[in-house]
């Protein structure tokens, strides 16, 4: 017994100097929604094979004191030929509490971490929406954030490599 209220002490010593890290999902949540069907009623007679494009982005913002919220945005466009059958845009949230992360792993957590989270939500909302809308669900793939991320820091170091100092932010 004597041992164990030691170790406690101990233990109580070291997160005091190296505190735990803290990630903690507090919410998630569908921000902002939006479907168009601008050539309905007409283009839903067309028996023409639409063209569909879909397109994804992470954003972030620190909302308060290790407290951030990341946003997952789709945009789902299909159209016959140059015409519009239907777009969809859903953002989809989290408020993240995240803590006690070394600054060169927080990126990561944010870019990664937080954006496999959300995702299903977002693939879910999206599918939802438009078999909602009289269409045949569209299911997003899914989706390697790792990559994603590299690829974005990849890109970034590119940029400050070709603008050199001159920008200084």
């Amino acid at each position: 017994m004597a041992d164990q209220a030691t170790s406690n002490g101990n233990s109580g010593a070291n997160s005091a100097a190296n505190p735990a890290p803290v990630f903690q999902i507090q919410r998630v949540y569908l921000k902002d929604l939006s479907l168009e069907q601008p050539n309905s009623p007409a283009i839903l007679l067309e028996q023409k094979q639409p063209n569909v494009d879909i397109q994804l982005a992470v954003a972030a913002n620190n909302v308060a004191d290790g407290i951030f919220e990341v946003t997952v945005t789709g945009t789902v466009t299909t159209k016959v030929e140059d015409k519009t059958l239907f777009l969809v845009e859903a953002k989809q949230a989290g408020i993240f509490e995240i803590r006690n992360i070394a600054q060169e792993q927080l990126g990561a957590v944010i870019g990664v971490a937080c954006p496999q989270i959300i995702y299903p939500y977002l693939r879910g909302n999206i599918a939802d929406i438009i078999n909602r809308a009289g269409f045949p669900p569209v299911h997003l793939a899914e989706i390697n954030f790792q990559a994603m991320y590299d690829q974005q820091q990849a890109q970034q170091a590119a940029q400050q490599v070709a603008g050199g100092a001159q920008t200084v932010q």
